[in-house]
């Protein structure tokens, strides 16, 4: 990975924005497909529905992939704090794969990463820049939950759901404490803040999959 140093401040390069722009439409084809199966059978049928392939769509990247890409460039943000030279590289291999999974009915997403390197931090630093994902997840959830709660049944309603539990279950999922997940990060800077936020995000992404589901 080559990194190209920065002035003050965050900035993006073209490699960068066309990444996050090629993980963005991938994840919101993905979950298009996942969260409408009739979908991909319509479409070996011949009798796909564009429109309702472009409202999935659009509300799969309103929810979805912003959660996705927001909880990359919250590292990206905390890095460039600490002086770190950070950007976002897509994994294509992976969203490929995503959206096969998505055609299959499979829940899976690994769009790619915020690299950062450059000054040395401290262990503290290192699991602040790891935190800040799951804790945007859970702010963005709670951006969405008012959708649920006073939404008439729609397309709105469909948008609070899908905003409030995906966002949980990314925050949930990426405070395990295992391989290059984010929990593992933050445990090793601290078990307190690795143990609240843990149990914070785990156990509302819970409530989410048990009580507000996904709108479809």
């Amino acid at each position: 990975m080559t990194y190209q140093r920065h002035s003050d401040g965050i900035e993006f390069s073209e490699r960068e924005i066309r990444d996050l722009g090629a993980a963005w439409l991938a994840l919101g084809i993905a979950f298009t497909f996942f969260f409408r199966r009739d979908l991909a059978s319509d479409l070996l049928a011949g009798i796909f529905s564009v429109e309702t392939a472009i409202v999935t769509l659009a509300l799969s990247m309103g929810t979805v992939g912003i959660g996705f890409l927001l909880h990359e460039l919250a590292h990206k943000v905390v890095a460039i704090q600490f002086g770190r030279i950070a950007e976002f590289r897509a994994d294509y291999t992976m969203l490929a794969v995503a959206i096969g999974a998505g055609l299959v009915g499979f829940l899976f997403a690994a769009p790619g990463a915020v690299y950062h390197a450059g000054r040395e931090i401290t262990p503290r630093q290192n699991g602040l820049i790891a935190v800040a994902g799951p804790l945007t997840n859970l702010a963005l959830a709670a951006v969405f939950f008012p959708l649920v709660l006073f939404s008439p049944d729609g397309i709105l309603q469909q948008a609070g759901q899908l905003g409030v539990s995906v966002n949980l279950l990314l925050a949930g999922f990426n405070m395990i404490p295992f391989g290059p997940l984010d929990g593992r990060k933050v445990l090793s800077w601290s078990i307190i803040v690795f143990s609240v936020v843990f149990l914070v995000s785990v156990g509302l992404a819970i409530w989410a999959a048990l009580f507000v589901g996904f709108g479809y």
